[in-house]
């Protein structure tokens, strides 16, 4: 019998790709997701790369009705991995409320369902996000949690406390807390990888957006950091290898190697790149000319973040392999495969 994991958001960006290296590793999977920011035809796609059609149910997180009749009907679901969320830093500052309530009641409501239904291990969708502006880099695991910056930012340390809350008080599950630093790339097949409704919030869909035309020019915000290039730095991490580390995690939760019933790992490649350096990297990978301008800060930008993941490589047995060259060659072919299919 396989393993039954239920993946929320699983229609996403990150969820899609992680549902492939499930599949891969030989687990079934059930996919929640409301649509709001992806489409049903993923789940074609996902069957397209893995050979296999994960099931699909249209159904929002915030629905505990709707989600203590999934779980009623899919018996035997054995963890979860929690993607959906609302995502996007500037909208989040604009409709707090939506974010609080996104965010934070779609884990409460599974938290809650899952002793009852017999689930006893979930994998949250953390970010780096919680470390703010670091005091030390590379960033590890026990540096210390800042101030968010942003609604979104605090909804993911109010919901890692929850879990934290939760399996002290004595609830009888286990937790995986994984904090992603700039996931990026899109699947080799170019059949998955990042579709933003809209005018992009990530760097990387700007990019390739301008390439093909689509944007006429790519803004660089700030060039006056204390950096060596003046540009921002972040650790850019393949999202086929971040869909990886939540395989290794779920792996780890079920054959019950924890050593603690919640455990945090930091998933990035230890490299920090500056925006400059990604532009150059895509430039060269690519051979395509960029259309971008250096100008003003953005409020709320980090400075300089990047991993030290030696706690994942050791204990994990997990570690970023995807060159940067690689993941942006991915999302390049992603999206002139969008264009041929009139995405966009």
């Amino acid at each position: 019998m396989k393993k039954r994991i239920l993946v929320t958001g699983g229609t996403g960006y990150i969820g899609s790709h992680t549902v492939v290296e499930l599949q891969n590793s030989g687990y079934e999977v059930i996919i929640i997701d409301n649509l709001s920011n992806s489409s049903a035809d993923v789940v074609d796609n996902i069957e397209k790369v893995s050979g296999i059609r994960p099931v699909f149910e249209e159904l929002d997180c915030l629905d505990f009705a709707g989600l203590d009749a999934l779980f009623a009907k899919y018996k035997g679901i054995e963890a979860i991995i929690h993607f959906a969320a609302s995502k996007a830093v500037g909208e989040s500052v604009q409709k707090p409320l939506l974010y609080y309530r996104n965010n934070l009641v779609s884990l409460i409501n599974l938290l809650e369902l899952m002793p009852k239904h017999g689930v006893n291990g979930i994998v949250f969708s953390s970010s780096c996000t919680v470390y703010g502006e670091p005091d030390q880099l590379p960033v590890t695991e026990q540096a210390s949690i800042k101030p968010a910056t942003s609604p979104y930012g605090n909804t993911k340390q109010i919901n890692e406390e929850i879990v934290k809350d939760t399996v002290t008080s004595g609830s009888p599950i286990n937790a995986i807390l994984l904090r992603y630093f700039n996931p990026i790339g899109a699947h080799p097949t170019a059949l998955l990888g990042e579709l933003p409704n809209g005018v992009p919030q990530n760097l990387v869909p700007y990019i390739t957006q301008t390439a093909i035309g689509i944007r006429e020019q790519l803004s660089v915000f700030g060039h006056d950091y204390n950096t060596p290039d003046g540009t921002c730095i972040r650790d850019f991490i393949n999202v086929v290898d971040l869909a990886k580390a939540h395989v290794i995690a779920i792996d780890r939760i079920l054959n019950g190697k924890q050593k603690a019933k919640v455990e945090t790992f930091n998933i990035g490649t230890g490299t920090g790149l500056s925006v400059l350096d990604l532009i150059n990297a895509f430039e060269k990978s690519t051979g395509v000319k960029l259309n971008y301008k250096l100008t003003d800060r953005r409020a709320g930008d980090i400075e300089k973040v990047w991993a030290n993941p030696e706690y994942a490589n050791n204990e994990l047995g997990w570690k970023a392999e995807t060159s940067t060259e690689d993941t942006l060659l991915s999302a390049w072919k992603w999206q002139l495969k969008l264009r041929e299919r009139g995405i966009q």
